[in-house]
Protein backbone atom coordinates (compact mmCIF):
# COMPACT_ATOMS: atom_id res chain seq x y z
CA UNK A 1 0.00 0.00 0.00
CA UNK A 2 2.76 2.09 0.93
CA UNK A 3 4.70 1.30 -2.23
CA UNK A 4 1.53 2.49 -4.73
CA UNK A 5 1.05 5.85 -2.43
CA UNK A 6 4.75 6.54 -3.23
CA UNK A 7 4.33 5.57 -6.91
CA UNK A 8 1.52 7.49 -7.29
CA UNK A 9 3.27 10.66 -5.56
CA UNK A 10 5.82 10.62 -8.23
CA UNK A 11 3.95 9.89 -11.00
CA UNK A 12 1.42 13.47 -9.61
CA UNK A 13 4.80 15.44 -9.55
CA UNK A 14 6.51 14.01 -12.75
CA UNK A 15 2.76 14.74 -14.43
CA UNK A 16 2.73 18.25 -13.34
CA UNK A 17 5.89 19.00 -13.66
CA UNK A 18 5.28 18.35 -17.20
CA UNK A 19 2.33 19.67 -17.42
CA UNK A 20 4.01 23.24 -16.44
CA UNK A 21 7.05 23.18 -18.88
CA UNK A 22 4.33 22.39 -21.19
CA UNK A 23 2.65 25.42 -20.33
CA UNK A 24 6.10 27.50 -20.07
CA UNK A 25 7.50 26.18 -23.66
CA UNK A 26 3.58 27.08 -24.91
CA UNK A 27 2.27 29.97 -23.45
CA UNK A 28 5.45 31.81 -22.04
CA UNK A 29 3.64 31.76 -18.36
CA UNK A 30 1.94 29.38 -16.05
CA UNK A 31 0.67 29.16 -12.39
CA UNK A 32 1.17 27.02 -9.55
CA UNK A 33 -2.52 25.43 -9.79
CA UNK A 34 -1.61 23.69 -13.41
CA UNK A 35 1.19 21.33 -11.47
CA UNK A 36 -1.84 20.28 -9.36
CA UNK A 37 -4.07 19.78 -12.12
CA UNK A 38 -1.68 18.68 -14.72
CA UNK A 39 -0.48 15.89 -11.88
CA UNK A 40 -4.10 15.19 -10.85
CA UNK A 41 -4.80 14.79 -14.79
CA UNK A 42 -1.98 13.02 -15.29
CA UNK A 43 -2.53 10.00 -12.76
CA UNK A 44 -6.39 9.90 -14.11
CA UNK A 45 -4.88 9.23 -17.23
CA UNK A 46 -2.42 6.36 -15.77
CA UNK A 47 -5.47 5.12 -13.78
CA UNK A 48 -7.90 4.85 -16.73
CA UNK A 49 -5.25 2.69 -18.66
CA UNK A 50 -4.74 0.57 -15.52
CA UNK A 51 -8.28 -0.44 -15.00
CA UNK A 52 -9.17 -0.77 -18.95
CA UNK A 53 -6.10 -2.27 -20.90
CA UNK A 54 -7.26 -5.34 -22.42
CA UNK A 55 -11.03 -4.22 -22.03
CA UNK A 56 -10.98 -1.71 -24.62
CA UNK A 57 -9.03 -0.36 -27.05
CA UNK A 58 -6.28 2.41 -26.80
CA UNK A 59 -8.58 5.13 -28.70
CA UNK A 60 -11.51 4.87 -26.54
CA UNK A 61 -8.96 4.94 -23.17
CA UNK A 62 -7.73 8.03 -24.72
CA UNK A 63 -11.70 9.08 -24.89
CA UNK A 64 -11.92 8.81 -21.61
CA UNK A 65 -8.82 10.39 -20.46
CA UNK A 66 -10.19 13.51 -22.20
CA UNK A 67 -13.86 13.51 -20.88
CA UNK A 68 -12.11 13.37 -17.74
CA UNK A 69 -9.65 15.75 -18.10
CA UNK A 70 -12.46 18.22 -19.65
CA UNK A 71 -14.36 17.54 -16.33
CA UNK A 72 -11.69 18.27 -14.54
CA UNK A 73 -10.06 21.64 -16.48
CA UNK A 74 -13.79 22.89 -15.76
CA UNK A 75 -14.13 22.20 -12.24
CA UNK A 76 -10.20 23.57 -11.41
CA UNK A 77 -11.69 27.00 -14.01
CA UNK A 78 -14.29 27.67 -11.58
CA UNK A 79 -12.53 27.38 -8.27
CA UNK A 80 -9.27 28.99 -9.82
CA UNK A 81 -10.52 31.48 -12.34
CA UNK A 82 -14.63 31.88 -11.20
CA UNK A 83 -14.75 31.88 -7.74
CA UNK A 84 -10.92 32.88 -6.68
CA UNK A 85 -10.83 35.33 -9.89
CA UNK A 86 -7.09 33.94 -10.33
CA UNK A 87 -7.18 34.55 -13.98
CA UNK A 88 -4.75 31.78 -14.86
CA UNK A 89 -6.76 30.80 -18.22
CA UNK A 90 -9.64 32.02 -20.22
CA UNK A 91 -11.50 30.71 -23.30
CA UNK A 92 -13.52 32.93 -24.24
CA UNK A 93 -12.36 33.96 -27.06
CA UNK A 94 -12.30 30.44 -28.43
CA UNK A 95 -15.41 28.14 -30.80
CA UNK A 96 -17.65 25.99 -28.54
CA UNK A 97 -16.33 27.21 -24.96
CA UNK A 98 -18.31 26.80 -21.87
CA UNK A 99 -17.97 29.79 -19.19
CA UNK A 100 -14.74 30.20 -20.76
CA UNK A 101 -13.53 27.69 -18.98
CA UNK A 102 -13.41 24.85 -21.69
CA UNK A 103 -13.61 24.16 -25.01
CA UNK A 104 -13.67 22.03 -27.87
CA UNK A 105 -10.60 22.26 -29.47
CA UNK A 106 -8.77 22.15 -26.15
CA UNK A 107 -10.61 19.01 -25.88
CA UNK A 108 -8.52 17.64 -29.18
CA UNK A 109 -5.49 18.53 -27.50
CA UNK A 110 -6.61 16.52 -24.20
CA UNK A 111 -7.36 13.48 -26.53
CA UNK A 112 -3.76 13.91 -27.97
CA UNK A 113 -2.06 14.55 -25.19
CA UNK A 114 -3.67 11.67 -23.44
CA UNK A 115 -1.46 9.06 -25.41
CA UNK A 116 1.47 9.94 -24.13
CA UNK A 117 0.32 10.56 -20.50
CA UNK A 118 -0.67 6.71 -20.69
CA UNK A 119 2.27 5.70 -22.18
CA UNK A 120 4.63 7.51 -19.69
CA UNK A 121 2.11 6.35 -16.52
CA UNK A 122 2.87 3.01 -17.71
CA UNK A 123 7.04 3.23 -17.99
CA UNK A 124 6.70 5.05 -14.48
CA UNK A 125 4.78 1.80 -12.63
CA UNK A 126 7.60 -0.53 -14.39
CA UNK A 127 10.10 1.63 -13.33
CA UNK A 128 9.17 3.22 -9.51
CA UNK A 129 7.15 -0.32 -8.55
CA UNK A 130 9.34 -3.30 -6.97
CA UNK A 131 8.49 -6.20 -8.14
CA UNK A 132 7.11 -8.67 -6.45
CA UNK A 133 9.03 -11.59 -4.49
CA UNK A 134 9.58 -14.46 -7.16
CA UNK A 135 7.95 -12.35 -10.16
CA UNK A 136 9.73 -11.10 -12.55
CA UNK A 137 9.08 -7.38 -14.05
CA UNK A 138 9.06 -7.74 -18.36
Amino acid sequence: MLEKIRTESIKFIIGGAIYFLLEMLVRGRSHWTMVLLGGACFIVCGIIHEKAAGEIFMWQQMVLCMIVITVLEFAAGIIVNIMLGWNVWNYSGMPFQVLGQICVPFMFLWYIISYPAIILNEACDNILQKPVRGQHMS
